[in-house]
């Protein structure tokens, strides 16, 4: 029994990391894995859905961070902008 949710799950994650190549997908994919197989032996399943969540959470978290760092960006270009001109030589 264990062993099939181990082959399952290590299945789907080497599936998986062709279409997405993302270590939320593959963690998403352990995760779901075994929450399918508990859930009554479907772990297959689980698995993909957890792939498919585990990469939407991934690509959540790239965007924040990336608005994040624009707003940095945007914040340290204002503050150049903004600091006086000394014109002591």
């Amino acid at each position: 029994m264990k062993t099939t949710l181990i082959a399952v799950t290590l299945a789907m994650s080497l599936a998986s990391a062709g279409a997405y190549a993302k270590p939320s997908c593959l963690k998403g994919a352990a995760v779901g894995g075994i929450g399918g197989h508990v859930a009554g032996r479907h772990g297959l399943l689980g698995a993909a859905v957890g792939c498919a969540v585990g990469h939407h959470m991934g690509k959540k978290q790239e965007r924040e961070q990336a608005r994040a760092q624009a707003q940095a960006n945007a914040q340290a270009q204002s503050q150049a902008n903004t600091q006086p001109v000394s014109t002591r030589r």
